[in-house]
C-alpha cells in the first residue's frame, strides 16, 4: 500500500526519520566525543572530530525542525478522532522543539571555546576547556528541560490512538507510560540528577512505547474509517 493511501504508514516514515537524526545527534555524537570528568579529553576530541560535532548540531536542528512535519502527519491521521486532543498533542510537540533550538547555542558557544578564536587568547586554555564542559552540561540539561514536553505530548496521543478503533489500544496505553517515564526523567535531571542515569534504566521499558509505535505505523501503517459526514469526528 502506498504512502499516499495510508497515512499512518507516511507518518510513520517521516516519525523513524526524524528520530533517525535525534539519535545520531543526541547519542551517536556526544558518546563518540564526550568523556565524562574529563574536560581536556573532550575539547581534543571535539577538536579532532570538529565536521562529526557540527553534524551533531546541524542534525539536531533538523531533526527538531522535522518533527514539526511528524506532529501535523499525526494530527492529520488522528485528527477524526478529536480535533481538541489532536491539537493540544501537536501545541505541546511544537512547545518543546524552540527550547531545543536554543539549547544548540551551548554547542556552538563550546565550538568556539575549542576552537580558540582570537578574542579568547585572555582565557588560559585549562579554564577555556572548563567552560567547554560547562556549555557540554548546558546543553544536557536544556534537554532535560524539553524532556517534559517530550513526555506530556504523548498523554494526547496515547488518548487519541486508545479510542481511535483503527490502532491497537495496548500502543495507546504504552505511548501514556511513556509520556509519564519523560515526565519523571526531566523532573528527575532537575531535582535529583545523581540518580539520573538509574531512573533512566529503570524507565527503558515504558519509553520503549514510543519506539514500538513509530514502527508500528511504519510497518503495518493505519488508515482512518471513511466518515459518512464530512467535519464528523468520533468523538470530541
Amino acid at each position: 500500500m502506498s504512502l499516499t493511501r495510508n497515512p499512518g504508514r507516511f507518518s510513520g516514515l517521516l516519525y523513524v526519520l526524524t528520530s533517525i537524526v535525534g539519535f545520531f545527534s543526541m547519542g551517536y555524537v556526544p558518546g563518540k566525543l564526550i568523556v565524562h570528568g574529563n574536560a581536556t579529553a573532550t575539547v581534543n576530541n571535539i577538536g579532532a572530530s570538529e565536521m562529526l560535532f557540527r553534524l551533531g548540531i546541524a542534525g539536531a536542528i533538523v531533526g527538531q525542525a522535522g518533527f514539526i512535519f511528524v506532529a501535523l502527519a499525526l494530527y492529520d491521521l488522528l485528527k477524526g478522532v478529536s480535533r481538541r486532543q489532536a491539537s493540544l498533542m501537536v501545541m505541546l510537540i511544537v512547545v518543546s522543539i524552540p527550547i531545543a533550538f536554543v539549547n544548540e547555542l551551548n554547542s556552538i558557544a563550546a565550538l568556539f571555546l575549542v576552537r580558540g578564536a582570537d578574542f579568547l587568547s585572555v582565557i588560559e586554555k585549562p579554564q577555556r576547556d572548563a567552560l567547554v564542559m560547562l556549555f557540554i552540561k548546558l546543553h544536557g540539561q536544556g534537554f532535560v528541560v524539553a524532556e517534559m514536553f517530550w513526555g506530556l505530548w504523548l498523554f494526547p496521543l496515547g488518548l487519541l490512538v486508545y479510542r481511535s478503533r483503527f490502532l491497537p489500544r495496548f500502543l495507546g496505553v504504552w505511548l501514556g507510560l511513556a509520556g509519564v517515564a519523560w515526565v519523571i526523567e526531566s523532573l528527575t535531571g532537575i531535582l535529583w540528577p545523581l540518580y539520573q542515569d538509574k531512573m533512566d534504566s529503570y524507565l527503558q521499558p515504558a519509553i520503549i512505547g514510543e519506539i514500538a509505535f513509530m514502527l508500528w505505523l511504519l510497518i503495518k501503517g493505519a488508515k482512518p474509517p471513511q466518515l459518512k459526514v464530512a467535519g464528523t469526528s468520533i468523538s470530541d
